[in-house]
C-alpha cells in the first residue's frame, strides 16, 4: 500500500542528474533491448511491430532506444513534466510522451505489448497499483520488463551509502542528513521477497546472471567494468546454478522478464541461462 506520509516525486529529473546522462540512459536501454530480444527470440528489429511503453520514461533516452528497437508504436509515460518536455523536444517525432500516474495508465486494456519499467518501484508512492495497472494494459501475449532494485544491496545506489536502504525511515533519514546527501531519505526498496509478491499474478524469467555471466550478449559491460567484469563473467559462468541461487537474497539488481502467459524464454542457450521466478 501507498504510505501516506510520501508524495509523488515530480520533476524528478530536475534534481537527479542521472536521469540526464543520455550515454548512461542509452547503455540501460541497450541492455533491456537485448534482454527482450532473447526473451522474444530476436536478434534484430526486436520490437519491430510490437507498441511498447517505457513507465517512468523521464527525459526519453530509453524510449528513443526502444523506437529505434523497430517498435511499431513507442510511448513514454511520467509525471516529470521538465522531463517530458525535454523529451519531446528531442525525440516526439518517433515517441508519444504522455503525462500520466502509473496508477492510471491512458490504455485501453490489453493494448500494449511491451512494457518497460525500470528501477521505477522504488520511487513511486504505490507500486503495487502501478504493477495492476501494467497487467491491465498489459497484451494476453505481452512482456513487461522489470530492473528491480534489492533492498538487500549492500550499496545504496543513489546516495552511495552503504546498509542505507536496511534501515528504517526515520533512521534513514538521519543518516543521509549526517552524510550531507540529501534531508532524508524518499526511496523505499523491496526484499526478493516482496519484490515476487509484487509481480504475484505474473509469470518471472529472472535475467540476473544470465546478463552478468555473459555480459557482452546483453550490452551489460558496464555493471562489471575492465580486469573486474572479465573476472566476475569467468567465475559467474561456471558457477553451479545452487551457489548462485543461494546468492539471491543479496544480489543489489534483478532484471525480470514478466508475461501473463506461459511463454518462455525463445534466444539462444547460455551459460547460465533464465530461471523461473517461482511465485508466492
Amino acid at each position: 500500500m501507498g504510505d501516506g506520509r510520501r508524495v509523488a516525486q515530480l520533476e524528478y529529473s530536475e534534481f537527479q542528474a542521472a536521469m540526464l546522462d543520455e550515454e548512461k540512459r542509452r547503455r540501460k536501454a541497450a541492455k533491456i533491448v537485448a534482454v527482450l530480444g532473447h526473451f522474444l527470440g530476436r536478434d534484430e528489429n526486436v520490437l519491430e511491430g510490437l507498441t511498447v511503453a517505457d513507465i517512468g520514461c523521464s527525459a526519453g533516452f530509453i524510449a528513443d532506444e526502444l523506437a529505434a528497437a523497430g517498435a511499431r508504436r513507442t510511448f513514454g509515460v511520467d509525471i516529470d513534466v521538465p522531463g517530458l518536455r525535454k523529451a519531446a523536444g528531442r525525440f516526439g517525432g518517433r515517441v508519444e510522451f504522455v503525462c500520466a500516474d502509473g496508477t492510471a495508465l491512458p490504455f485501453p486494456d490489453r493494448s500494449i505489448d511491451v512494457l518497460v519499467f525500470n528501477h521505477i518501484y522504488e520511487h513511486v508512492v504505490d507500486p503495487d497499483a502501478i504493477m495492476a495497472e501494467m497487467r491491465r494494459v498489459l497484451t494476453d501475449d505481452g512482456v513487461l520488463y522489470l530492473g528491480l532494485g534489492n533492498r538487500l544491496g549492500v550499496m545504496e545506489p543513489h546516495y552511495g551509502l552503504p546498509f542505507l536502504s536496511y534501515l528504517p525511515p526515520a533512521l534513514a533519514d538521519r543518516y543521509v542528513r549526517l552524510s550531507g546527501r540529501a534531508d532524508s531519505y524518499y526511496e523505499r526498496y523491496r526484499t526478493r521477497r516482496g519484490l515476487r509478491r509484487m509481480a504475484r499474478g505474473l509469470r518471472v524469467w529472472d535475467y540476473t546472471f544470465p546478463v552478468l555471466a555473459t555480459p557482452a550478449a546483453f550490452a551489460g559491460s558496464e555493471l562489471f567494468p575492465g580486469a573486474v567484469g572479465r573476472a566476475a563473467e569467468s567465475v559467474l559462468s561456471r558457477l553451479p546454478r545452487a551457489v548462485l541461487r543461494g546468492l539471491l537474497p543479496v544480489v543489489p539488481t534483478y532484471l525480470w522478464v514478466a508475461t501473463k502467459s506461459t511463454r518462455r524464454p525463445a534466444g539462444a542457450a547460455l551459460p547460465q541461462p533464465p530461471d523461473p521466478v517461482p511465485p508466492l
